[in-house]
């Protein structure tokens, strides 16, 4: 390459998006003749990987391949910002999708241009005319039906529409004429990050610059004195140009996926911190439940945490193996330690064995957030009814409350919580439920009885007194 040429040509950046199990990453592997998805759990992409493919003229493209799961949606949202086109992956059997719409939405956000890979070319019975009949609803107007939008039929199992779609690509690319300067201050985006024995890591994308072996760059303010770049295949190389994607080693800390690499730290931004590892001990509510997330990058830590379900309370995260330090926060907080794909080491299994704190792995995201559901469901507080104090009395050296049911059912044993004016003064349970003189086991609506609780709590006329179940 001219290093004194300031506007060459580079490679385009590709994106490709679709709905879960449509077929992305088998498209990709078809077309860079690897097997990413035999390696992935659940057969689901869970992290941006970035490859570079060489066509037959000897032109190159930089694929981002991103995840499919819901959870993800951040994170493809910035796969596409750092694009220059997208793929669009619809498989035919199956048609449009909730997550096809979703990524839609994030071409049309981008404004960048784009191309359908029909995929499933191969199942018997699939019309590519429906498909572009069902994306022809969500305003996707295709070549020769009265838009502009390619349209490529592709079957990864077959390897057939590969040629055409790379084809498609690079007339696109030469049609956007993509330029970069590598001699101008470095521009890059991080679409994945991490840490492992090499310490900090982090899988950028270049557009303007070149990133260079013991040179500074900046992630946001984060520092990085850049110890080693590996290309898209693992190979150690000394620099990386515009278009092109590289492994970079020697930050000072993980960066946050989605930020974006200068030569110089960015002045009067802040800088996210939430995925770096805090930990957090706030006073929780009584249906909050406590929990630690580790997990291997950045990026995966980021899209779980954006995905937990309400009353879900993060207390402690961060990227990297689980650690001491973690089951000791676990202890404090008296939280779950929730690992994805992270590991945990056989001293920490014992220490968390021996502390009683609850760690478990996770290598599919569903499936972790699916065990929170789990716990919130088994913790879950059931509203079985209420009733208000109409007075107070004495009763063998007891405080009797006077009731009346105003909807639901109280019954002899219930845990009961105490409220005035919506704020709670007490816990107790009901150890005794009269009607005038006779105990009875239960109380129904418009019902009006005497309740004894305890622990003896200060309640008073007025205050409304809730049945739960847990």
């Amino acid at each position: 390459m001219d290093k004194n040429n300031t506007n060459q040509t580079r490679p385009p950046i590709v994106v490709v998006l679709g709905h879960v199990d449509h077929g992305k990453t088998t498209l990709l592997d078809a077309i860079r003749k690897t097997n990413v998805t035999a390696k992935e759990a659940g057969g689901i992409t869970q992290k941006i990987g970035a490859s570079v493919v060489e066509t037959k003229e000897g032109k190159k493209i930089t694929f981002i391949d991103t995840p499919g799961h819901a959870a993800f949606t951040k994170m493809r949202g910035r796969g596409a910002q750092v694009a220059d086109i997208a793929v669009l992956v619809v498989a035919q059997d199956d048609g449009v999708k909730p997550q096809t719409k979703e990524a839609l939405e994030i071409i049309k956000e981008t404004g960048i241009p784009f191309i359908v890979a029909g995929t499933k070319s191969d199942v018997a019975g699939v019309s590519a005319e429906k498909l572009q009949g069902e994306l022809e609803k969500e305003e996707v107007y295709f070549e020769g039906r009265g838009g502009n939008i390619p349209f490529v039929s592709v079957s990864a199992r077959n390897s057939t529409g590969i040629t055409e779609l790379l084809e498609m690509l690079t007339l696109m690319a030469d049609v956007a004429e993509l330029k970069g300067d590598p001699n101008a201050p470095v521009e890059a985006v991080v679409i994945e990050s991490g840490k492992d024995k090499m310490g900090s890591t982090a899988t950028v994308v270049v557009r303007q610059g070149s990133i260079k072996v013991g040179e500074a760059v900046f992630a946001e303010e984060l520092p990085c004195k850049v110890r080693a770049l590996f290309d898209d295949k693992g190979k150690g190389i000394k620099e990386v140009t515009p278009g092109l994607p590289a492994g970079v080693f020697g930050f000072t800390d993980v960066p946050t996926v989605g930020a974006t690499v200068l030569s110089m730290p960015h002045k009067g931004e802040e800088v996210e911190k939430k995925v770096r590892g805090t930990f957090d001990l706030r006073r929780l509510k009584d249906d909050e439940i406590p929990v630690i997330i580790k997990a291997d990058n950045a990026g995966s830590l980021e899209a779980i945490i954006a995905s937990l379900p309400p009353r879900i309370v993060v207390v402690g995260q961060g990227v990297g193996d689980v650690t001491a330090s973690d089951i000791i926060d676990a202890k404090t907080g008296n939280a779950y330690v929730f690992v994805f794909e992270a590991k945990i080491p056989n001293d920490i299994v014992k220490l968390a064995e021996a502390e009683k704190i609850k760690v478990e792995r996770f290598q599919i995201i569903y499936e972790l957030l699916q065990k929170l559901d789990e716990i919130l469901k088994k913790g879950q507080v059931i509203e079985l009814g209420h009733a208000e104090v109409l007075a107070s009395f004495p009763f063998d050296h007891k405080k009797v409350a006077g009731c009346k049911v105003i909807d639901g059912r109280l019954s002899k044993g219930d845990a009961l919580i105490i409220k005035r004016e919506d704020k709670e003064i007490g816990k107790g349970k009901a150890t005794s439920l009269r009607k005038q003189k006779t105990e009875v086991a239960s109380v129904g609506q418009s019902e009006e009885f005497g309740v004894i609780i305890d622990p003896q709590l200060d309640f008073q006329v007025g205050d409304i007194i809730t049945s739960i179940s847990k």
